[in-house]
C-alpha cells in the first residue's frame, strides 16, 4: 500500500490505544503517553519500507524488485525491527524515557502499538496484487491479496477524517479535510474513480465525521467506525475478487477449450468493487499464454466497457463477454521461458518476483505493471547482465510461477 495509508492506518491504531488505556497521574504524562503511542505505531506502520535502503545490493530493477516487501516484511525480521524502534524512542526521547520508567499502562501501550504497526503493515500490503512473503523462511512462497487497489481512498477517508478532526488547531483541521475531499475530487475529474464511488467516499466521511464528534475528546466511537468501514471493505473486495477471478477463468476456458488457467492476477480499480483488472497465466501444450483485461462483476449494470476509463483501456477492449474483455495477451513456447531461466541466473532472480511474465526481444516484464517495457519499472534487459558473474545474496523467494517452470514453489 501507499504510505499515506500506512501512516493514516498507523495513527488511528495508536490513537485508539491512547484512548483505551487507563490514565496517566498528572496531564504531563497523559500528553507524552499520547503522543508516544502515536509516533511508535505510525512509525511501525513505515518502518518496513525502509528496506528501499536495501535495493543497491542488486542491480536493478533486481534490488527493488527483490528486496522491497522482503525480509523486512517477514515475521520473523519484524521482532528485531520492532526492538530496534523501541530501543530509538527510549534512546532519543528522554520524556518517553522517564514515562515508561514509571508506568506500566504506557509499557503495555508501547508493545501494542509496535506490534500492531508492524503487522497493520504486512496485512495491508498482502491486500493488493504486489504480495508478500510474510512466513519465510519457513515457506518462501509470494501470498497475494488481489483485492484492494494499492492507492486505496476508502482508507484515506475512514482514518483520515477522524484524525483531522481530532487536530487541536482549527486550520489544521481544514487543511486536512480539504486535502482528504480534494484527492477524490481529483481522481473523479481525471477519470480514476467512478462519480458512484466518489458519492460513496463522500457518505463515509460524513458517517466517520459524525461519529468522530460524538465521541468528543476521549471517545473512540469514530475510530471504532473507521475499523468497521475499513474490515467492511476489505471483505466486500474480497468476495468481488472471488467472483471476477471466477468469470475470468470461465471465459478463458470456454475461448480455449483445454487450456489450463494457472493464475489469474486481480487489481481492484479504486473504491470500486465491481471492476477489476486482471492478467491471467494460461497453459496449453507446450506454450503459456499472459492476458491482461478488464472485468466487471455486474455486467447487467456496469459492463467492462463502463468502467472508469483511466484504467478500463476501452479503445483496446476484445470483449470475450458483457463483462469480460481482453486488451493484451501474449502466448510464448514454454521451452524459451525454461531454458532462459536455466541459462541465465539473473533472469532467474528475476523470476523469484515475475508473477505474469511476458518474454520481448531482449527483455521480459511482468505485465501486472503494464505492457510497454520502458515504463515498466519491472523489466529487465539481458544485455544489461551479458557475461557478468551471477549475483551474490539473491533473497530465496519462491518462484511465483514455478508451476511453468517445473520446479519446487
Amino acid at each position: 500500500m501507499d504510505n499515506l495509508t500506512h501512516s493514516v492506518s498507523g495513527l488511528a491504531v495508536g490513537k485508539f490505544i491512547s484512548r483505551s488505556l487507563a490514565p496517566e497521574r498528572d496531564e504531563a504524562r497523559q500528553r507524552t503517553r499520547r503522543k508516544l503511542m502515536l509516533v511508535s505505531c505510525w512509525a511501525a506502520s513505515n518502518f518496513p519500507d525502509l528496506d528501499l535502503v536495501l535495493t543497491p545490493l542488486l542491480p536493478a530493477p533486481l534490488g527493488y524488485l527483490l528486496h522491497h516487501r522482503g525480509h523486512t516484511h517477514t515475521l520473523l525480521y519484524a521482532l528485531p525491527q520492532a526492538l530496534l524502534l523501541a530501543a530509538l524512542l527510549w534512546l532519543l526521547w528522554p520524556a518517553a524515557r522517564a514515562l515508561l520508567a514509571h508506568s506500566a499502562p504506557a509499557r503495555r501501550g508501547l508493545a501494542i502499538s509496535i506490534g500492531a504497526g508492524f503487522l497493520l503493515h504486512i496485512s495491508l500490503d498482502y491486500l493488493n496484487s504486489y504480495g508478500v512473503h510474510p512466513f519465510y523462511p519457513a515457506d518462501p512462497r509470494w501470498f497475494y491479496g488481489d483485492m484492494v487497489f494499492i492507492i486505496e481512498p476508502v482508507f484515506w477517508i475512514a482514518f483520515g477524517v477522524p484524525l483531522a478532526l481530532m487536530a487541536t488547531r482549527r486550520i489544521s483541521r481544514l487543511v486536512l479535510l480539504g486535502m482528504l475531499v480534494g484527492v477524490p475530487a481529483v481522481f473523479t475529474a481525471s477519470g480514476h474513480l467512478h462519480p458512484a464511488s466518489t458519492a460513496a467516499l463522500v457518505l463515509l466521511a460524513v458517517v466517520a465525521g459524525v461519529m468522530q464528534r460524538r465521541a468528543g475528546t476521549s471517545g473512540r466511537q469514530g475510530l471504532a467506525t473507521a475499523f468497521a468501514a475499513a474490515a467492511i471493505f476489505v471483505g466486500v473486495q474480497w468476495l468481488s475478487s472471488s467472483a471476477a477471478r471466477s468469470a475470468v477463468a470461465a471465459q478463458l476456458q470456454m475461448r480455449d477449450p483445454g487450456t489450463r488457467v494457472d493464475d489469474v492476477a486481480m487489481s481492484s480499480f479504486p473504491s470500486n468493487p465491481l471492476c477489476w483488472a486482471f492478467v491471467s497465466v494460461e497453459h496449453k501444450g507446450e506454450n503459456f499464454r499472459v492476458s491482461r483485461g478488464v472485468a466487471s462483476i455486474a455486467p447487467g449494470l456496469a459492463g467492462a466497457r463502463s468502467c472508469p476509463s483511466a484504467f478500463a483501456e476501452r479503445d483496446a477492449q476484445r470483449a470475450l463477454s458483457p463483462g469480460v474483455a481482453i486488451v493484451w495477451e501474449q502466448q510464448t513456447p514454454l521451452a524459451e521461458l525454461r531454458g532462459r531461466q536455466q541459462q541465465d541466473c539473473y533472469f532467474d532472480a528475476w523470476l523469484r518476483f515475475a508473477r505474469t511474465p511476458a518474454l520481448g526481444p531482449g527483455h521480459a516484464t511482468d505485465v501486472r505493471y503494464g505492457v510497454d517495457p520502458d515504463s515498466n519499472f519491472s523489466t529487465i534487459r539481458y544485455a544489461s547482465f551479458a557475461g557478468k558473474p551471477c549475483p551474490a545474496g539473491v533473497p530465496q523467494w519462491g518462484h511465483p510461477r514455478a508451476d511453468l517452470l517445473g520446479v519446487r514453489p
